[in-house]
């Protein structure tokens, strides 16, 4: 098997939270050695949801097999050091606000004249040069403003709330991802770098399947994708069309119509409904249900309850989803693998991989990118632009 498809390249990381640690972790797994420069309060997410010991399972999961230095851009040093580094990086991923990275002379415009053939990625909520630039920008918020919050409320029936996933983040980080590797092949033939300006906004609205109704100004009939009480206990999810559900159950699996002659509409769905539920729970065993649906040719899913048991499934073991780790404290700890399997190809963490602690590569990592002797990291440690834990 070949090595990982981006073996030799280096990338700079200086991203937080979600937006960027995502798309940095990623490019890790395929391989790239990725520098996560933290600052010295650290990532707000290595105590976000923290265990007893050890970093937080979500700062683990964006971050784990990446390399980590500890470095205070306001002190003597740093902003050399960080040019240093950029002149043998390959990426540069940040999501600070528009504008932050330039007052400390490490924008675009000031690393791009230290290494022409740079591709820096720069993730904001309304990107770098929109009138509202410098707003604050998490997920929930972008969610808000897309109308994503709003839709799911209507639709269900709820109340507004935000959906517990961050989409917003996730998205872009791996539109980030697209944008980087296209870079890359533009630099493959121009031999030039460029900046990507990606605003999660766009990301949310370019990845937005029901766009067109909005576009179109027609707003979408409720989902009819239905969750049934199934037999022992269980629930299950039956995708398809009301009507197309009723036809094969009714014409197929021996369900009777229990409608009377001259019933309006609302009374016969009602009652057709009602007569589906009783059917689903009347089969003898969940499997028995599940063997009937895959005979009828309908696609079907267990409505599992949010937690570890979601990854007992037979197929999340067959894919090797989870993977065991180690955090920074040295505890044992699960984590998730990367999507990617390759005919001839690397990729994922292995069970050697291990989360690092700030600064915990400030020696090795300079010495690998940049050479450096001890008696330079030393000067960097005593003026506080290396910080390790």
């Amino acid at each position: 098997m070949a090595d990982f498809p981006l073996s030799g390249l280096k990338v700079l990381d200086f991203s937080r939270v979600v937006a960027g640690p995502y798309a940095t972790r990623m490019l890790s797994d395929l391989g790239a050695d990725v520098l996560k420069v933290e600052p010295p309060e650290g990532d707000v997410t290595r105590k976000l949801a923290r265990r007893d010991s050890g970093v937080s399972g979500n700062y683990l999961q964006l971050n784990i097999g990446k390399r980590n230095i500890c470095v205070d851009l306001k002190a003597e040093g740093a902003h050399d050091l960080i040019h240093r580094l950029a002149a043998e990086a390959d990426i540069v991923v940040e999501n600070f606000r528009p504008g932050v990275m330039d007052k400390f002379g490490l924008g675009w415009d000031d690393l791009s004249k230290t290494n022409p053939k740079l591709v820096m990625l720069s993730i904001s909520g309304y990107g770098q040069n929109g009138p509202e630039r410098g707003r604050a920008a998490y997920a929930p918020v972008l969610h808000a403003e897309s109308g994503l919050i709003a839709r799911q409320a209507e639709t269900s029936g709820g109340k507004p709330t935000d959906m517990q996933f961050a989409m917003a983040d996730s998205y872009s980080s791996l539109h980030g991802i697209i944008a980087i590797l296209s870079a890359l092949r533009t630099l493959d033939q121009t031999g030039e770098g460029q900046h990507i300006d990606l605003a999660m906004l766009n990301v949310l609205h370019s990845s937005d399947d029901y766009a067109h109704f909005a576009l179109d100004d027609l707003w979408p009939k409720p989902p009819e994708t239905l969750v049934w009480k199934a037999p022992e206990g269980r629930q299950i999810l039956i995708t398809g069309d009301m009507k197309w559900l009723w036809v094969m159950f009714s014409t197929k699996d021996g369900l009777q119509d229990p409608t009377p002659e001259g019933a309006d509409i609302p009374t016969k769905v009602r009652l057709r409904h009602e007569a589906m539920e009783q059917h689903i729970l009347c089969y003898e065993s969940f499997e028995a249900l599940t063997a009937s649906l895959d005979r009828l040719n309908l696609a079907w899913g267990e409505v599992f309850p949010f937690g570890p048991d979601i990854y007992e499934q037979i197929s999340v073991k067959a894919l090797g989803s989870i993977v065991d780790v180690t955090d920074d404290d040295g505890n044992q700890r699960r984590t998730v693998q990367s999507p990617y399997r390759f005919s001839k190809s690397k990729s994922g963490i292995d069970s050697d991989a291990k989360t690092a602690k700030r600064g915990e590569h400030n020696v090795a990592a300079l010495q690998d990118w940049l050479d450096m002797d001890d008696q330079e990291i030393r000067a960097l440690a005593e003026s506080n632009a290396l910080i390790s834990e």
